[in-house]
């Protein structure tokens, strides 16, 4: 077993890169740390790499990046996954921030880059808008919730937090309730991005944010019964559901 400590990044890919650097630098509060033709990095004021941004025929989370332990084998990593019927790759300096990552696939066709260590970015840069933490979690739609985590836990060392019935799995790899998440779905894709903010009074803030850039809240703020967090949840301009908490 690999055992993932955090989440890192969500690496998403979009037809549309400046609009999505708009509304992440300007409503969630992300610096821009790097641009590249079609890809661009973005980090939370706290320095870490938080959206990768990659252009894509249509908006899709295409991968998730975790932090393993700095001394993590990777080559017995790769022996286990090859094992366990899982082709993996290495990556050197693949983004900002981080020079070696081992990626291979989730079986919702997800990408896994898996980092043992990351350097800041962007620390001298003034973030605008809501000015989040960090990326919380991420939730997809699946055909099978079980079967994920399952493939979570077996092979990234994630501890289930709660179920709902049989249609909602969270799971987590750090103190956090949860850091992925799957809900049974026929359309196979991601349900929701969850970003952290400081404090109650933050997310007072990003409200008011909201009515004044007339984005429409779609629930809350609230408690989640799951988690027992704090929350409120809004659409991005791709039309994305994105969570605050």
């Amino acid at each position: 077993m690999i055992q993932a400590r955090r989440i890192g990044h969500a690496t998403l890919e979009t037809p549309d890169i400046d609009r999505q650097i708009d509304y992440f630098t300007s409503v969630v509060g992300l610096v821009l740390a790097e641009r590249e033709k079609d890809r661009a990095f973005l980090a939370s004021k706290l320095g870490p790499l938080t959206v990768q941004l990659e252009r894509g025929d249509v908006p899709r989370c295409a991968r998730l990046s975790f932090q393993v332990a700095p001394d993590t084998d990777f080559a017995a990593a790769e022996k286990f996954l090859a094992a366990e019927g899982i082709r993996s790759e290495r990556r050197n300096d693949p983004n900002p921030g981080v020079r070696n990552m081992l990626t291979f696939n989730d079986p919702n066709g997800v990408a896994i880059d898996l980092f043992p260590e990351w350097s800041p970015l962007a620390l001298g840069t003034e973030a605008r808008g809501i000015g989040v933490l960090k990326l919380g979690h991420l939730a997809h739609v699946v055909e099978n919730p079980q079967k994920l985590a399952e493939f979570y836990c077996r092979i990234l060392g994630f501890r289930v937090s709660d179920w709902i019935e049989d249609w909602f799995v969270f799971l987590r790899c750090g103190a956090d309730h949860h850091t992925v998440n799957f809900v049974v779905g026929k359309q196979v894709k991601m349900h929701h991005m969850a970003f952290e903010l400081k404090d109650w009074s933050h997310m007072q803030a990003a409200c008011e944010l909201f009515g004044q850039r007339r984005i429409p809240i779609i629930w809350g703020p609230g408690r989640h019964t799951a988690g027992h967090n704090l929350f409120t949840y809004h659409r991005n301009p791709e039309d994305q559901i994105v969570e605050l908490f």
